[in-house]
């Protein structure tokens, strides 16, 4: 038996690894179209400033995050982990920036219980509204319908829609909320009203023993981390995978893309552009799902569709570093709400995170669904970074040019978890399954867009092919 792992971004790469710890000198290829492995994580210094191209931070809850902290320990990279605990400012304020002005999100009970702007009336209010909703029975519905109707139009508005913008660059009104909001939607749908969903899961919930751990997860827990990166950025663990890879003598193959995957009964043979064929038994695709189903799509053109319904955002991400500091309230950042009609998706603060002596660092994020209605097909990276400092202008009062900075536009980078993912996607693997096709599935076109959720992705792929 031999493999094939298909683009080697983190979830080819974490794929990789899982297989090596499974089946120990398992003939294994990995192919990736670019000159280089990491995929959209990229980490740069200019001038002993970190710029994060892609994620910057990792949450440490829930079972993916164990995973990933697991994963980080077994790699042995515990002593660099950069932690930023639940009292750090970054970790406690969180801004939108609506009307004109910045606004802090509530970040403690008794302040649900007071009237902040941009909210016409204390957030207590809109919450009990839950209680009272009536329950609507659907299959699946956007984020903002949903929470529209069980919360109000100004939830859904200044809490709701920039939060989808941070996490996936996506409209709210376009994205799943039986996807992305699983639980609470099924906790409507099952009890008739979140709270009292949310109230029978502290009851019902598992407390996880100390053996279940891992000794960084124990930590994270006992230190009560928020999020957490690392020494040198979150590239440190796309390269601590490739090492390890590299050492396990895996076939790797960049700047090799694939062009068409046929499956016949005893292997699989993947023609590459310039007319190389790789054959194996199994392949494991980490690849964007529209790029797989153009490789799918004479021999299996049914499920070339069902891959390709899944579309993803072009994203513009712009690192400025001032020489001085610059913010006055810190925090983690602000988001922008899509109805202020703002260019920018939001800005981090990168330096107020991890402290970068006497010297700012944030990056200004824009586009995602709006992306060519506001800068065009073909965009000029000076437009994407004169529309970053006007808009920290704007929004934040710097007038300062900033001493470096770094423009990258990512295409196609994020995808979209639209209304109806999980039929979609529950469709895909019933054809695989259906077809007995050698094929297994990661990465950020199915279950998550995190880093957690992609190599949790990974990690059930290696468990499925093994079993």
């Amino acid at each position: 038996m031999s493999s094939v792992v298909l683009g080697g971004g983190l979830a080819g790469l974490s794929a990789a690894y899982y297989l090596i710890r499974c089946i120990p000198n398992h003939p294994l290829t990995l192919i990736e179209a670019s000159h280089r492995l990491g995929g959209w994580i990229k980490s740069n210094t200019l001038d002993d400033i970190l710029f994060e191209q892609g994620p910057r931070t990792i949450r440490p809850h829930g079972i993916s995050a164990r995973n990933t902290l697991a994963l980080i320990e077994n790699l042995g990279l515990t002593d660099v982990v950069i932690p930023i605990n639940s009292s750090h400012p970054a970790a406690k304020n969180r801004m939108i920036y609506a009307n004109e002005k910045l606004h802090l999100l509530p970040t403690s009970i008794k302040s649900l219980f007071k009237k902040q702007d941009p909210f016409s009336k204390p957030l207590i209010w809109f919450l009990l509204n839950d209680l009272i909703a009536p329950r609507k029975n659907v299959k699946d519905e956007s984020i903002y319908d949903f929470v529209n109707r069980r919360f109000g139009k100004e939830f859904a508005d200044y809490l709701i829609s920039p939060l989808i913008c941070g996490i996936c660059a996506g409209n709210a009104k376009e994205i799943s909320v039986n996807f992305l909001m699983k639980n609470l939607f099924e906790y409507e749908q099952k009890y008739g009203s979140i709270f009292r969903g949310l109230t029978r899961s502290v009851f019902s919930r598992k407390i996880l023993q100390k053996s279940e751990l891992s000794q960084l997860a124990l930590r994270a827990r006992k230190e009560k981390w928020s999020v957490y990166s690392l020494r040198g950025g979150i590239e440190t663990l796309a390269k601590s995978l490739e090492s390890h890879i590299r050492k396990n003598n895996i076939n790797i193959e960049l700047d090799s893309e694939c062009e068409e995957i046929e499956f016949f009964s005893d292997n699989v043979i993947l023609q590459m552009k310039g007319g190389k064929n790789i054959s194996a038994t199994n392949v494991i695709s980490a690849l964007p799902s529209a790029k797989l189903g153009i490789a799918l799509q004479k021999q299996y053109p049914e499920l070339s569709e069902l891959l390709q319904k899944i579309k993803s955002v072009t994203v513009g991400v712009v690192n400025l570093h001032y020489n001085k500091k610059l913010i006055k309230n810190e925090g983690f950042g602000y988001l922008v709400p899509p109805k202020e009609k703002l260019p920018i998706l939001g800005v981090t603060f990168d330096s107020c995170c991890f402290p970068r002596g006497e010297n700012t660092v944030l990056t200004v994020m824009m586009g995602g669904p709006w992306f060519e209605e506001l800068f065009g097909s073909d965009p000029n990276e000076e437009v994407l970074l004169k529309t970053a400092t006007d808009q920290l202008k704007t929004t934040l009062g710097i007038v300062d040019e900033p001493v470096n900075s770094k423009v990258n536009i990512l295409k196609n980078c994020i995808p979209q978890y639209t209304v109806g993912h999980n039929e979609n996607l529950e469709n895909i693997n019933n054809y695989i399954h259906k077809h007995n096709l050698p094929l297994f599935l990661c990465g950020a076109s199915y279950y998550g867009v995190g880093v957690n959720d992609v190599i949790l992705s990974s990690k059930n792929a290696v468990d499925k092919l093994i079993h």
